[in-house]
């Protein structure tokens, strides 16, 4: 594996994801921002942030399966969401949970979440994007 997830002392311990990670892999794997469409480019969960958020970790399980990656060689994920207020992160926790579930892991990597004021098209509520590194 070529990512070490830690929480150096000094620094909060959050639940969701880890304050660093150290890749010691060959090849860095970047994506575009996966949104919430199913593999015909049609939107799942129109109106429902969990269910857009479950799809946009889906997704990206899917884009790092096709290079022989997985969350585990997650680096960094960063988050944009629209109208991002802190009452939404029950709805993100729970897709995230969701999606971990399905893939039988647990995605922890340092993650950044953004408020943005629109994404690509009206439909999408939440965009997705990951660094991973593999050897």
């Amino acid at each position: 594996m070529a990512i070490t997830l830690v929480n150096p002392s000094g620094l909060p311990e959050i639940d969701v994801y880890r304050q660093v990670s150290v890749a010691t892999g060959s090849k860095l794997v970047f994506m575009a921002g996966q949104v919430a469409w199913d593999a015909k480019g049609v939107t799942v969960g129109e109106g429902d942030l969990a269910a857009q958020v479950e799809q946009c970790y889906l997704n990206v399980a899917t884009a790092l399966a096709g290079v022989g990656a997985s969350f585990n060689d997650v680096a960094k994920l960063t988050v944009h969401v629209v109208d991002w207020t802190p009452e939404k992160m029950p709805l993100f926790l729970e897709g995230a949970a969701r999606a971990a579930a399905k893939l039988g892991v647990t995605p922890v990597p340092p993650a950044t979440l953004i408020g943005v004021a629109a994404l690509d098209v009206p439909e999408h509520l939440v965009e997705l994007e990951a660094v991973a590194v593999i050897d």
